[in-house]
Parts: C-alpha cells; structure tokens; sequence
C-alpha cells in the first residue's frame, strides 16, 4: 500500500490504494511508519517525498474503518485519533525534509498530511477541502490556523468546502507551487534534488529552529488541546449523528452527507424540527 523508490538522494513514498482514492487506512498507516523509519535512518536520503497513485493523492483517513456498531468506544477513538495525529507529525517532525505533491483530491486527514509536509506542491487541477464537519468529525492536528492565518483556516474548517481550487490554497499559504498536472512529479524532484545538493546538517538544524520557533509560539500546546477537542466530538453521540451514522452504514458517504444536507435545507426552510 505504500511504494519506495529512492532517487539520487531521495525517497519517494507513494501512497498506493487508488482504487479508494488513497483514503488512508491501518494499514498503509503501519506501513508509513516502516517507510519513514528506513528513510531517516539512511544517510544516503536526503529528502522525503510523497504522492499518490491513480486520480488522487489521497481523499482523507478510510471513513469505513471508523464507522462500527453502536456508540463508538472513547478509549478505541483516542487510540486512533492519536495514531492518526502521530503519522501526520512524523512529516512535520521528520529529521529529512518532507516534500507533498497533491494532485487530484487533497482532503481531510489527507491535506493536513501535505500541509504537515516542509514543502507542498500541488498540480493545478488539485481540490483541497477539510470536510469533517460535514460528517461530524473534528479535526486531527491544527495546524491550518499557524500556518494560513485564523481567518482562512475558519474558512476551510467551518465551511466543508471539498472543491477548493489549488490556486486559492496557494493563496492561503498552504501550497508553495501550483504546476501543470503533467509536471508535479518532475518538479516535486528537482525541488527534493536541489535541497539533496545543501549541506545536511545546517538544513536539518535549520528545520529544526524553524519548527523550534513554532514551539515557543505555543504550537505544541494548541495542538494537544485541538486534538483532545477531536476526540471529545468523535465520542460525542447525538440524534443527528446517529442518523447520519446509521446511514453512513447502510447506504454510504454519499447518501449520509445528502441527508444532513437535505436536513439542512428543511430546517433553513422551518419545516424541520
């Protein structure tokens, strides 16, 4: 599920399950983890880059291995939400610099993974979106207000806008580059290629204060306590979610976001109670 191949210097992680549209489940989460093992303990790698196979880079964590039976277990919802912000830090934190290059669909879990990344490249057909409120879901590691500013990051993460184009996240200062779909990969290279050709230990430290500079500003602390706020709406059960949940089950993504959608529109409307 997760593909390396190492270039002049580079390690290329390639999310691998596009017929789910890369959504990431345990498994490709383990084998993140053993991918960027070996990749920060060779010398010989430089720098880290990750895509996605097929249309997409990735739509998010796999929406089916979190919708069970019943009243989810809070004990069981923290163990994945903390799995799940560990592998996004691990690209933040990462002793290599990390380099994302979206195409297709960035969603979710998925966009903060790019955004964790040092650098993000994205081909200029890519559609970003944060969509969890739209499934009632909170969000994993928040980094969207540090690094697009508070006003933006409301934008992204209270709207559930999932077609926002590459250029208005450039905008945001969440993309470094917008390229031709045709030429992501080639420049996602020559960008890991030309921080290979640097000195690695003054780009390692120098990742490193700048991450450090963060720190101090509070970065750490904040994400704690969004990702307690994660937790405490994912265990959180209301009538509304489960209805939703109950047809998430039964009929799919697509069909629950049409009912909270019409949902909403009854209510708007003052026929819904």
């Amino acid at each position: 599920m997760i593909l390396t191949e190492h270039r002049e210097g580079l390690a290329v992680l390639t999310l691998n399950r596009p017929d789910k549209l890369n959504a990431i489940n345990r498994q490709m989460i383990e084998a993140l983890d053993r991918a960027l093992d070996a990749a920060e303990a060779d010398d010989a790698v430089r720098a880290i880059i990750v895509v996605g196979a097929g249309r997409a880079f990735s739509a998010g964590f796999d929406l089916d291995m979190e919708v069970g039976e019943g009243h989810p277990n809070p004990a069981d919802v923290r163990r994945a939400m903390e799995n799940y912000f560990r592998i996004i830090m691990r690209f933040w934190d990462c002793p290599k610099v990390t380099i994302s290059a979206a195409h297709g669909y960035c969603l979710g879990s998925a966009m903060e993974l790019a955004v964790a990344c040092d650098l993000t490249l994205a081909s200029d057909d890519c559609r970003f979106g944060m969509p969890e409120v739209t499934f009632g879901s909170g969000i994993v590691t928040m980094l969207h207000p540090w690094l697009a500013g508070p006003k933006q990051a409301r934008y992204l993460l209270l709207s559930g806008d999932d077609r926002v184009s590459a250029q208005e996240v450039r905008d945001m200062g969440l993309v470094n580059r917008v390229v031709p779909a045709a030429e992501l990969f080639e420049e996602a290279l020559k960008l890991g290629r030309r921080i290979a050709a640097n000195d690695a230990l003054a780009v390692r430290l120098t990742k490193q204060a700048i991450n450090r500079s963060l720190d101090l500003a509070g970065l750490r602390e904040a994400l704690a306590q969004a990702l307690e706020t994660d937790v405490t709406i994912e265990t959180s059960e209301t009538a509304e979610s489960r209805e939703f949940n109950a047809i998430l089950r039964k009929d799919g993504a697509k069909a629950a976001v049409a009912w909270r959608s019409a949902r909403a529109a009854q209510t708007k409307s003052g026929k819904g109670s």
